[in-house]
């Protein structure tokens, strides 16, 4: 299985607007995706760093899954333009990127 984790860095003036990520955005990521094999979708909410009562690191952290690679590299060479237009109506925040192979 391989993975593209979509990293969302926590910052000093996070504008994250989780209603919107998890009522529109997850909807679109899914609808544009499982045509090309999208797997699941899953979703981490960042609530706290090591330390107590320390900032998480990451305000969410989204991973989404595919059976192969070459599904997962035409889902974003097709589709990854419209979904990375979308996230300006989430937040102001650039998310990191990586793509794994799940062990």
């Amino acid at each position: 299985m391989y993975k593209i984790t979509v990293l969302y860095p926590k910052t000093a003036e996070d504008d994250f607007n989780l209603a919107y990520y998890m009522d529109a955005h997850t909807p679109l990521v899914k609808k544009l995706l499982e045509p090309y094999g999208l797997v699941k979708v899953d979703i981490e909410v960042g609530i706290a760093g090591p330390a107590p009562g320390s900032e998480p690191p990451f305000a969410l952290i989204c991973g989404i899954y595919f059976n192969d690679i070459e599904s997962l590299q035409k889902a974003l060479e097709t589709e990854g333009a419209e979904l990375i237009a979308d996230i300006p109506n989430f937040t102001s925040i650039i998310p990191d990127l990586q793509i794994s192979r799940v062990e």
